[in-house]
């Protein structure tokens, strides 16, 4: 866990109100992710555009967006009238509204892969769904991820290349669970293969593809570093999907709408046959879909179950609408590119003026920064990396108010509402963050070494 600075900020109120949380919430919080320690647990008070305050008050230029839900800024006012208008609809019925009809029209039409769309809440359960139609349509039960990917919190992708088990590059590493109740049973459903690597995933759909339904992909690697697919590579996935009669589901739930109006898939020119967004499609508001072929699609109702209480409801479907219309209609996302480019390139002159080999990952949306001068095109890549300059300069930076991903794996996202503004103060702030990284990593080998004379680093 990063140790979070708190010398240029106040933390009485945020610590108080812990302090309280963890007698009725589990680490005080509604998410595991949401905890950064008993002293350092961040509570919002409130957002508007490309900024947040906490309860302390202090303010913040966020990066980190929800994990990428607010690609129009927190409380967008056209997307939040929107969805005070649907209030007048109503909640929930059982029963479908019309603007499910008004928000798959516009799906299908920014994605030429959504001949269907189907509705559900969060982007796990989009996932969930996706691959149990895959199952359900090939009558096969097995399934192929590739390592680093995040699938979300469900049993059958909370696996992973177990880190301790990397450093002997002849051999695969271990796949294990993310962490416990996870049933080992799981581990016999799935192949697990290097990403970046269409011969590795080859060799498993050459001798394994009358038990595989889907292989399942992420196209960039969300939560690690924004890793992207080399064009080739999602390409050679897509024909071999192809060629052994396996169905390619892309998970798109960071990258749709968010890297191009057509997602993903629009960049790399490729189409899924079932597909999956969630986070950038009403700005913050639960909805997420699973978009697909028809022959496909149409199994729901027909031998795949799929509901939920609170799918497609009224105030989400309303503020999809008006998030993606602004995504199709304006120039949200060339700007969104723009200005991550711009960040970019400051922070580039920044470290190049210091001599620190650095890297960008990703798309200019979503992008990782990476303390080497190659970077990673697989998760073995960065988890045998060193990120201690990363890890110690987002305490810093998050201290100062450049509200960043303290974990060096969870890219920085952009958002229309960051400005000119938000600009100067992050490379401004950047600069300042990285000299005192650079302090405080030396001012610890200088300790080190009075500790153990004789040993340098």
């Amino acid at each position: 866990m990063t140790t979070i600075k708190t010398d240029r900020r106040k933390m009485d109120k945020n610590r108080a109100h812990f302090k309280e949380a963890i007698k009725h919430l589990p680490l005080g919080v509604s998410s595991n992710f949401r905890y950064w320690g008993d002293d350092n647990t961040v509570f919002v008070k409130k957002g508007k555009g490309a900024r947040l305050w906490d309860l302390d008050g202090n303010e913040y230029i966020d990066y980190r967006l929800g994990y990428g839900p607010a690609i129009l800024g927190h409380c967008n006012d056209i997307v939040d009238a929107a969805a005070r208008e649907a209030q007048s609809v109503g909640t929930v019925y059982a029963l479908g509204t019309e603007k499910e009809v008004s928000v798959a029209k516009l799906i299908k039409e920014m994605m030429p892969a959504a001949e269907l769309v189907r509705f559900s809440n969060s982007g796990t359960e989009a996932v969930m769904a996706a691959l149990r139609l895959a199952r359900g349509y090939t009558g096969k039960d097995n399934y192929v991820t590739f390592e680093g990917s995040y699938h979300g919190l469900f049993d059958a992708t909370m696996w992973t290349a177990d880190p301790e088990d990397m450093k002997d590059q002849s051999k695969d590493p271990k796949v294990i669970p993310y962490g416990l109740g996870i049933p080992q049973a799981v581990r016999q459903l799935f192949w697990q293969v290097p990403y970046n690597d269409a011969q590795r995933l080859e060799d498993v759909l050459k001798k394994n593809h009358d038990t595989i339904a889907a292989v399942l992909i992420e196209p960039i690697l969300g939560n690690c570093c924004g890793i992207p697919s080399k064009p080739e590579f999602i390409k050679a996935v897509r024909a071999l999907c192809t060629k052994y009669n396996v169905l390619m589901i892309v998970d798109e739930v960071k990258t749709g709408f968010r890297v191009a109006k057509g997602g993903a898939q629009e960049l790399y020119g490729i189409e899924a046959d079932i597909f999956t967004v969630a986070k950038a499609v009403a700005n913050g508001y639960p909805i997420s879909a699973i978009g697909g072929k028809e022959e496909i699609l149409r199994k729901y109702g027909k031998g795949v179950a799929h509901g939920g209480t609170y799918t497609a409801q009224a105030m989400s479907l309303a503020a999809a609408e008006a998030t993606l219309t602004i995504l199709k209609d304006t120039d949200a996302l060339k700007n969104i590119a723009a200005y991550g480019q711009a960040m970019q390139d400051g922070m580039h002159k920044v470290l190049v003026k210091r001599g620190i080999p650095h890297s960008f990952t990703g798309h200019q949306s979503m992008s990782g920064l990476f303390f080497s001068a190659e970077a990673p095109t697989t998760y073995r890549n960065w988890k045998l990396s060193d990120y201690t300059f990363y890890d110690t300069m987002a305490g810093i930076l998050i201290d100062m108010g450049i509200m960043c991903e303290p974990d060096s794996r969870e890219p920085w996202f952009i958002s229309s509402a960051h400005d000119a503004a938000c600009l100067s103060e992050t490379l401004g702030k950047f600069e300042e963050a990285v000299d005192l990284t650079l302090d405080e990593l030396a001012k610890g080998r200088e300790d080190a070494n009075k500790l153990m004379p004789g040993i340098s680093g």
